[in-house]
């Protein structure tokens, strides 16, 4: 049996949590102080999720690349190939704000989205 510590990021609390594994299965967790710092732990120990930033290549602007960023959290461990994806992607003016650049993104339900407007 092993423990995993993780400090819950759901909420300014910072509760400290740990986590039992017996041959990888969680068995329990302690230390959380509400559900969603359960549910963090959870995840987190399963298949930890964030939200990725980037740029891709965008035509017709004075700037050459346009920020972008996933409209929620994604599997962290589906960024390399995430990453190798927006390398090959390029858009064109114009862009607005919170438009889709790519719809269920890497098959996994969240949009790709544009985080400033170019003309």
């Amino acid at each position: 049996m092993r423990d995993a510590e993780l400090i819950c990021v759901n909420c300014p609390k910072g509760c400290r949590v740990i986590v039992h594994l017996k041959d990888d299965k969680i068995v329990g967790i302690e230390g959380y102080s509400c559900k969603e710092g359960l549910s963090y732990a959870e995840q987190e120990i399963t298949r930890p999720m964030r939200i990725l930033t980037s740029t891709v290549r965008i035509d017709g602007a004075v700037n050459r690349v346009l920020p972008v960023i996933t409209e929620s959290d994604i599997p962290l461990d589906i960024w390399h190939e995430a990453m190798s994806e927006i390398k090959r992607l390029r858009v064109t003016t114009p862009v607005e704000i919170n438009d889709i650049i790519v719809s269920d993104f890497m098959g996994t339900g969240v949009n790709l989205i544009a985080s400033r407007s170019m003309r």
